[in-house]
């Protein structure tokens, strides 16, 4: 049985609302994304209490969903500008972080051979105070939902992990 592209979403959304805060209709740049889910982890080392920390470290990551009938080349730089652009203006950098990562996970009837080009080769990394401050990766990862085929980037496999065990069809 072939699920609806809003059951899809929700099927996806659910996936990874066990781990993330999931906020639906999220508009960046005029542009309107059905959902985007931030995550957050402190690590902390004490030395007897709590009063004395010895060591933290903070990991985020925010990941945008977009659902589209066809997506080319074109649309696809489009968006990891601008999501990447977002992501970006939520990071901070500071003694603790370790890495907040931004990503977009898409969910396309059909998509160009340029643009699954575009997904494989996608890469972008930033390091903050030569890493000492962390840094940031961009993650991207799509599903082709009429012919079930994924594809990311090298930081994406993550996610694209994520749509394969969510949509693959199961062996019987």
């Amino acid at each position: 049985m072939d699920l609806t592209p809003e059951q899809q979403l929700n099927r996806l959304l659910d996936a990874y609302s066990h781990a993330y805060d999931v906020e639906r209709d999220v508009t960046v740049e005029g542009t309107v994304y059905p959902a985007m889910a931030t995550y957050f982890l402190r690590d902390e080392n004490y030395l007897i209490s709590r009063k004395h920390v010895l060591s933290a470290m903070e990991q985020h990551e925010y990941v945008y969903f977009l659902q589209t009938e066809h997506l080319s080349a074109e649309d696809l730089q489009k968006h990891i500008d601008r999501t990447k652009a977002a992501g970006l203006s939520l990071v901070r950098p500071h003694k603790e972080h370790m890495f907040s990562n931004v990503g977009l996970v898409v969910l396309a009837g059909s998509i160009s051979p340029e643009a699954k080009k575009l997904l494989k080769r996608t890469r972008f990394r930033k390091y903050y105070m030569l890493g000492l401050q962390g840094w940031t990766e961009y993650q991207l990862a799509a599903m082709e939902t009429s012919t079930k085929s994924f594809y990311s980037n090298p930081a994406g496999v993550g996610a694209r992990k994520n749509l394969e065990r969510n949509f693959r069809p199961r062996k019987k």
